[in-house]
């Protein structure tokens, strides 16, 4: 770790900085500089290459003005500047970026009791792991027992029939037979019901028989389970159990605190569903100048490609309609775009070069003809494109129209960027570099699911290069780190102990030879994850110009233990100037009731906002997306009446 020698200094305060412009630049605005604070710490760690370390830093209108040794940064700063010891101290850092979250299943999820197969810090307090058979029955039978208003359905999320056994709509009758009752499945995809929840829901033989084959092959009414397209089919029905205006605000609040009290300062949804009235509930709570991040949001390009089968303009021109949907802190990237290919890792979907050891297929989100159509409309439009993929084989299918596009129309700097990246062979990585591509991992996929992988439906030599980061680093390709909550806990430090030390949870190393260098798992969740949305000449690092984002720890991660890492305390953060500190209480938000609460749903009617059959083009499987949109319409039906007129 290299000591810093000197100061970098913006010596004009009147000088527009070099990064693009904002409200903080003052000699746009005609205004006068506003004041200079100087902060202390033990340490800045500055994730700058340059300059690793430094004593101080100087804060002016929002803006990094000085960094590097206090008498230097306090000569830069003028006689006038302000000496804030806050931060003596404590340990500072480059401001945290998790650039995949997911507001909606967020919200959702974690107002459900949550039961689940990692530890998680729910609205109703902690819950720690489970992944056994027996220790999953035990807390079911709690929690079902401590639901005391039989009025209301009870709701867990969280479930993994791998790890948790067989779960039937006999079982839970038998548990709970006076109440209705779901558990939502740990990837979000399917659901499970007694008899009661039926019963409200009004499903029986002719409401099944009513679904398409597809949907009803994906269902057993029997066993109360319904999947993929068996559960959306039927949505409508357990939508109003699942969603409400209420809960998406009150899970939102809670987001907020929960980002804070883990150091983040930006966050950003890829492909966010294509609601405005729900992006306005979104803003509603991320918008406002008191939240203590930024969050950014990008267009579902899967949407408008569906919605623009054979019109590649119309395509990218709907894209750009909503980008003036955000407000406040709430922004939509301009020129970026999400894409999906294969299935999700957590329903062992995945698109898989050798298949699965127990015989079962994996799925694609989108079939591969209409991935390429979008994918070479978006990038003849000079667009960025993130591309959800998890399987080697699905790898194959956004190589392949890469190097297409490479070859056709070449690009410089166009950050194509693969999501997820739960397998890949070397050679696929290598040449994905070479081409230009950005890798975004979720290192968490190797402590929930290498183990139970590594038994069924992959096999230990597969399971454990899961998140193969070795390849990455070995071409010297650019990796960040995102948790995809609620994929995983929104933690950008357990990501940082994912990486660097690739234990599972049954306490076993996965692939060894991928452990990231403490050096490069920090910069994962800093400046290479602001490179992956091109916002690294804003934030990401401590350097001169850049927005003065700060994430203050109690202690160096350089100085801890690294199986210690995932533990490391958060005292607050900087927000553009604005110190955060974390409240003591943990920020849970306390719930506001709505000034005007919505009509009680009726669990019995239709949506009034279907789902667009055409939006499904290409869906050959529930992805968290078209689960996301089915729920969002339900959320729109009940926030329309509701808003304000503008």
């Amino acid at each position: 770790m290299r000591t810093l020698s000197g100061c970098l200094l913006l010596l004009a305060a009147g000088t527009a900085f070099a990064q693009t412009p904002s409200l903080q630049d003052l000699a746009a605005l005609g205004g006068k500089p506003g004041v200079t604070t100087v902060y202390v710490a033990k340490s800045f760690l500055t994730m700058d290459a340059k300059l690793s370390r430094a004593e101080a830093v100087a804060v002016r209108d929002g803006r990094f003005v000085a960094v590097g040794k206090l008498a230097d940064v306090q000569a830069a700063a003028g006689k006038d500047a302000k000496l804030d010891r806050t931060f003596a101290d404590k340990v500072v850092m480059a401001g945290l970026v998790e650039q995949h979250v997911h507001p909606l299943l967020a919200a959702l999820t974690m107002n459900t009791k949550v039961i689940s197969i990692e530890d998680w810090d729910a609205i109703d307090g902690f819950s720690p792991a489970v992944r056994d058979p027996e220790g999953y029955q035990a807390r079911l039978k709690k929690a079902l027992a401590d639901h005391k208003d039989k009025t209301k359905p009870f709701v867990t999320w969280g479930y993994h029939h791998y790890m948790h056994g067989e779960l039937t709509r006999q079982t839970l009758t038998k548990l709970a037979p006076d109440f209705p009752v779901l558990v939502w499945h740990r990837s979000a995809h399917e659901i499970f019901v007694n008899d009661a929840a039926l019963k409200l829901t009004g499903i029986d033989d002719k409401v099944v028989a009513g679904l398409p084959k597809s949907a009803q092959a994906q269902l057993s009414l029997e066993k109360g389970h319904f999947y993929e397209q068996g559960m959306l089919g039927l949505l409508d029905k357990f939508a109003p159990l699942l969603a409400s205006p209420q809960a998406l605000k009150r899970g939102l609040e809670y987001t907020v605190s929960y980002y804070h009290r883990n150091g983040i300062t930006v966050c950003c949804e890829p492909g966010g569903f294509v609601s405005k009235p729900l992006q306005d509930a979104i803003n509603a709570v991320y918008g406002g100048d008191e939240v203590p991040f930024t969050h950014y949001f990008m267009a579902d390009g899967k949407t408008f490609a569906a919605r623009h089968p054979n019109d590649a303009k119309a395509m990218v021109a709907a894209s750009e309609e909503v980008l003036g949907w955000g407000k406040g802190r709430s922004a939509y990237l301009p020129k970026q775009v999400k894409l999906f290919t294969d299935g999700a890792i957590f329903s062992q979907l995945m698109q898989m070069k050798d298949g699965y050891t127990d015989g079962h297929h994996g799925a694609w989100i989108i079939d591969p003809p209409v991935f390429g159509y979008a994918f070479q409309g978006y990038w003849d439009a000079g667009c960025q494109i993130h591309v959800h993929n998890n399987g080697d084989a699905g790898f194959d299918v956004v190589l392949g129209e890469l190097e297409k596009a490479m070859k056709r129309s070449p690009r410089k700097d166009h950050r194509t960027v693969l999501v997820h990246y739960g397998f890949a062979q070397a050679d696929q990585v290598k040449r994905w570099i070479e081409l230009g591509g950005v890798v975004s991992s979720n290192p968490y996929y190797v402590t929930a699911l290498a183990g139970p992988y590594g038994k069924i439906g992959l096999g230990p030599d597969r399971a454990k290069n899961i998140a193969p980061h070795k390849y990455v680093l070995d071409n010297k390709g650019s990796l960040s780190f995102h948790s995809d909550m609620p994929m995983a806990p929104a933690k950008p430090f357990q990501l940082v102990w994912a990486g660097v030390n690739r234990l599972t949870y049954e306490g076993q190393v996965a692939g060894p030879e991928h452990k990231v260098p403490l050096d490069m798992a920090l910069k994962a969740v800093t400046i290479d994850a602001a490179f992956s949305i091109q916002l690294e000449k804003e934030l990401g690092s401590i350097e001169v110009g850049k927005r003065a984002n700060l994430t203050v720890l109690e202690s160096d991660p350089y100085e801890v233990k690294a199986t210690e890492l995932k533990d490391m305390k958060v005292w607050g953060t900087m927000l553009e100037g604005r110190v955060q500190p974390v409240k003591a209480d943990g920020a849970k938000p306390e719930a506001k009731p709505d000034a005007k609460p919505g009509k009680p749903a009726d669990p019995q009617a239709r949506l009034p906002i279907a789902w667009d059959d055409r939006s499904a083009a290409g869906c050959q499987t529930g992805c968290s997306c078209r689960l996301g949109h089915a729920l969002a319409a339900r959320l729109v039906a009940q926030l329309e009446p509701e808003q304000p007129s503008r």
